[in-house]
């Protein structure tokens, strides 16, 4: 029988990509989305040969989230991959976001997604075997201005996958939890997070293919963190050498939406 994996946020972008990657890797799917989308993705990827089940939740809500666990746990299979992609950002002046989105997303990125976690890597460690992948972002790496809380949100993921990593490593379990880190990608994030209206929002962006093919190839190899794509790398690299507030001002250039005047 194939092994089985669960991707979130698999209708689009990098779960999808994700997904067709695990499939043609020999992987029965368990695929997840808050919208009927889903269903179309579902579609496209029995195409690639393997078993699909669709799970519809809204993982910004405690209810969805524990709906998914539950059908997981119930569906009479053990689970060997768990792929936490699901993620939203908003983007602009914090004074100006909106709270409800920006409270959704807190929700999403960083609660939903630590509680899914604790689950998932529950189960993990009670059988010594299981692989979980969390998608963080290069974000999370400094402050990020005119997306403020979603960098924030990004930089909990990666402190917490990468001490999880850890975690599971020193108490000699054979579970591993790797973060996948990307940089700006042509997904509908910047769309739908109101930043198509900044210069990260109007450059070319990298092919959610290549890096969720990163983000497999660093799964199976049991790493804590990959960064997707040399100019990444190097971004991470130097800013790791400045300081908060350069990072910040670094950040800022690309994110800082065209329209905003500084005020007088």
């Amino acid at each position: 029988m194939n092994q089985l994996a669960l991707i979130t946020g698999a209708s689009s972008g990098i779960g999808l990509e994700l997904a067709k990657i695990f499939a043609k890797n020999g992987y029965d799917l368990i695929v997840n989305s808050e919208n009927d989308e889903i269903f179309e993705a579902g579609e496209a990827l029995r195409g690639l040969g393997v078993e699909v089940t669709e799970i519809q939740a809204d993982l910004s809500t405690l209810e969805g989230a524990e709906s998914l666990f539950d059908q997981v746990q119930n569906f009479g299979r053990t689970i060997d991959v768990v792929a936490l992609n699901a993620g939203v950002g908003v983007g602009g002046e914090f004074i100006s976001t909106n709270w409800d989105e920006e409270l959704r997303m807190m929700n999403l990125n960083i609660v939903n997604t630590a509680f899914l976690a604790k689950k998932f890597v529950k189960g993990f460690s009670a059988r010594d075997e299981g692989k979980l992948l969390i998608t963080s972002s290069i974000a999370g790496e400094l402050p990020g201005p005119y997306y403020a809380i979603y960098a924030a949100t990004k930089a909990f993921l990666q402190s917490f996958s990468q001490a999880l990593h850890y975690e599971m490593k020193d108490m000699g379990r054979n579970v591993t939890i790797t973060a996948l880190q990307p940089g700006a990608t042509e997904t509908e994030f910047f769309a739908r997070g109101h930043m198509l209206d900044t210069p990260a929002g109007e450059a070319a962006k990298a092919d959610p293919a290549i890096v969720a093919q990163d983000g497999f190839d660093a799964l199976m190899a049991g790493k804590d963190s990959v960064v997707s794509g040399l100019k990444n790398k190097i971004q991470t690299a130097a800013g790791k050498l400045m300081s908060e507030q350069m990072g910040a001002a670094n950040h800022a250039k690309q994110l800082k939406p065209n329209n905003l005047e500084k005020h007088h």
